[in-house]
């Protein structure tokens, strides 16, 4: 039986809540990550494609790979598919309960748990990545108050030369420019279908949240541990482009 989503259901995730979605009846594959269908069905070859663009080591052969909270939607299973083709080690780190959702393949291997707790085990099996995936995962390790230990600990992960890209990341401060814009009042209008102004809350508290500040302090940190990093936009043509964006990460 379907559940009805109701408007809300999706804030305040934690890595708890995602578990206990991974199991519950009724919910869509792109809802037991977190996303309204609408927000992902039929979008995510396109993602995926803007995530290859952004990672050209996934389209090589050997690589190793790791993908942090990896859900069960189309997308990790185009990457399983994926890096079977290509020869890849592929490894997914999530809940027992998401990862069952998802396929075996060659060279795949699944490791349980909340990250960064999982780590060290990670690291102790695979070494260090030459891919690190994190996609729709940041602004709930904020929320869990664990964003810095996290980020730390992928990038201990990541191999001399390999990248990391945190994708996805719903910057509030982004957001908040493109609603006060012509161009954002015109999506909502189209989105809403009725002549309404959306709400922008420019000047609003952005505590708890992702906003300008918690991004550009990432790539500080990543930098001072010995990173490149960038903010890169999303593709054009994505769900959500106007209104999030990616930080790539390089380790020269």
């Amino acid at each position: 039986m379907k559940v009805e989503v109701v408007a809300g259901q999706f804030d305040d995730l934690d890595y708890e809540g995602f578990r206990k979605q991974a199991v519950e009846n009724g919910l869509s594959r792109f809802e037991r990550i977190g996303f309204p269908d609408s927000y992902r069905d039929g979008h995510e070859a396109a993602i995926f494609a803007d995530i290859r663009a952004k990672l050209p080591a996934l389209d090589g052969n050997g690589a190793v790979v790791l993908d942090i909270g990896a859900g069960c939607s189309d997308l990790p299973n185009m990457l399983i598919t994926h890096c079977v083709s290509h020869g890849h080690r592929l490894a997914l780190a999530d809940s027992m309960e998401m990862l069952a959702l998802l396929p075996d393949g060659e060279g795949v291997e699944k490791f349980a748990g909340r990250f960064p707790e999982s780590a060290d085990k990670i690291g102790a099996a695979l070494g260090r990545a030459d891919v690190i995936l994190c996609y729709s995962v940041i602004q709930y390790t904020l929320a869990d108050g664990i964003l810095e230990r996290f980020v730390d600990a992928a990038l201990k992960l990541l191999a001399d030369g390999g990248s990391m890209l945190i994708g996805d990341v719903p910057n509030v401060s982004m957001r908040k420019r493109f609603f006060a814009s012509p161009a954002g009042r015109h999506f909502h209008r189209v989105f809403s279908g009725g002549n309404d102004i959306p709400v922008a809350g420019i000047g609003e508290s952005e505590e708890g949240k992702v906003n300008d500040r918690v991004v550009l302090e990432l790539l500080a940190r990543a930098r001072a541990a010995g990173a490149h990093a960038f903010v890169v936009p999303q593709a054009d043509g994505l769900p959500m482009a106007n209104r999030r964006e990616d930080i790539l990460i390089k380790r020269p």
